[in-house]
């Protein structure tokens, strides 16, 4: 079977999307499928591009043993909407081109959250008269207003009505939530087309390691109890509760052995950094986005992950991916996100959960894990053991499934 797959993202960049399609096609191109990738030029998330790439019409590669295509885009930073719209339905009209160039495709799939890949893939699908798969990875238009990047307005109807004619037309939609899936049978698309695969975690990537030293004393690190959070830095994820919580531990510890590193990049990082300044946090380390092979290292460095979101019902449906990498290096999470992955996190018996937005739960939850090492010890165990029910490779394999069906059908 030849796997057409359009992302606009993917590695060298490190994000969710990019990892998981990476990591799929990766999986399907060892099974002995054919693999092509549409993508553009890497340059996520500062809207610059990657050193050894260049913003042409067409360029291609193989990257483990899959073709990539990578194509031109309007390349703009992950901050501002206007430009970012412009980057999106640059990359679909130039992923369109070249998808039908594609010769002896057996089915074309587009991934989300922004659907205008999904368009470029449903297009793709009718001029070749092949089936079309819709990954839904978020709900997106809705993930715009939760963030109040837009608000009721005749566009987001229009785009509302669109996201239903990508459902509608999908010959299957492959949900990363079953909060998602419920949502979409809700609204009138057929539930039996929909198959929900979770993201996971790679095994052989993420797993436990000692704390990397030379990176400690790098840092300032040694000696310290580190909570972290890596990646985005955007308007969904709220993390200036976060800082909240640093400002209150500072004062009540007195310069004590706390630390948060922060890393990643997004629309929301000069801001937060501004703010840290503001409040005087010495407890607090920000670092730009590091590549993929590195971020394993910073992990190493954690006795605790927290990942945290706004709080608005819509994220009560979304599983951050990083939950799952946090589980494969046996670090235990404070989880502020509410919803499906929380009753995860809750089963499973990875980390704790706190209110999302909740400065002062966060407080409380990390010194009561930075106080008992016996807990620390047993949500590790139990993180690693859960692990291995998400991996990647079995993830890929159901996802693979879902394609065959959707040809056969």
């Amino acid at each position: 079977m030849h796997i057409l797959f359009l992302s606009d993202n993917f590695p060298p960049e490190v994000n969710a999307p990019s990892s998981r399609t990476h990591e799929h096609c990766r999986q399907w191109a060892e099974a002995g499928e054919q693999v092509t990738v549409i993508t553009c030029a890497p340059n996520f998330p500062h809207g610059r591009v990657f050193d050894g790439y260049r913003n042409r019409l067409w360029q291609q590669e193989v990257v483990d043993g899959i073709r990539v295509i990578r194509v031109w885009s309007y390349v703009a930073a992950n901050e501002g909407f206007a430009r970012r719209i412009l980057d999106y339905m640059s990359y679909m009209v130039m992923a369109f081109i070249a998808g039908v160039l594609v010769r002896r495709v057996d089915v074309v799939v587009g991934t989300s959250p922004q659907f205008f890949t999904a368009i470029a893939a449903w297009a793709v699908g009718a001029v070749k008269r092949k089936p079309f798969v819709f990954e839904l990875r978020d709900l997106w238009p809705e993930s715009i207003k939760a963030v109040g990047a837009m608000r009721e307005s005749a566009a987001i109807h229009w785009l509302e009505r669109l996201e239903l004619f990508l459902y509608r037309r999908a010959a299957r939609v492959v949900s990363v939530t079953h909060s998602f899936r419920d949502a979409l049978v809700r609204r009138g698309i057929d539930g039996d087309k929909i198959d929900v695969v979770t993201n996971g975690v790679d095994m052989e990537r993420f797993s436990p390691r000692r704390k990397d030293a030379d990176l400690q004393r790098e840092l300032g690190f040694e000696g310290c109890f580190v909570a972290g959070y890596i990646g985005t830095h955007g308007m969904a994820h709220a993390l200036e509760t976060l800082l909240a919580a640093m400002h209150a531990l500072q004062q009540r510890l007195e310069g004590e052995d706390v630390r948060l590193l922060l890393l990643g990049d997004g629309a929301r990082k000069a801001a937060l950094k501004a703010e840290a300044a503001r409040l005087r946090l010495s407890n607090v380390k920000f670092l730009d986005t590091v590549p993929k092979d590195q971020v394993v290292r910073y992990w190493s460095l954690l006795d605790v992950s927290i990942i945290h979101l706004r709080r608005t019902d819509l994220f009560s449906t979304v599983i951050p991916s990083k939950l799952f990498e946090c589980m494969g290096m046996g670090i235990p999470v404070l989880h502020g996100v509410a919803g499906e992955s929380a009753s995860i996190v809750e089963r499973e018996q990875a980390g704790l959960l706190f209110e999302p937005e909740n400065a002062n739960q966060l407080v409380e939850s990390i010194l009561r894990l930075r106080a008992d090492a016996n807990l620390r010890h047993q949500l590790r165990a139990n993180g690693l053991a859960a692990a291995r029910r998400y991996d990647r490779r079995a993830l890929a394999t159901a996802m693979l499934r879902s394609l065959r069906n959707a040809c056969q059908r």
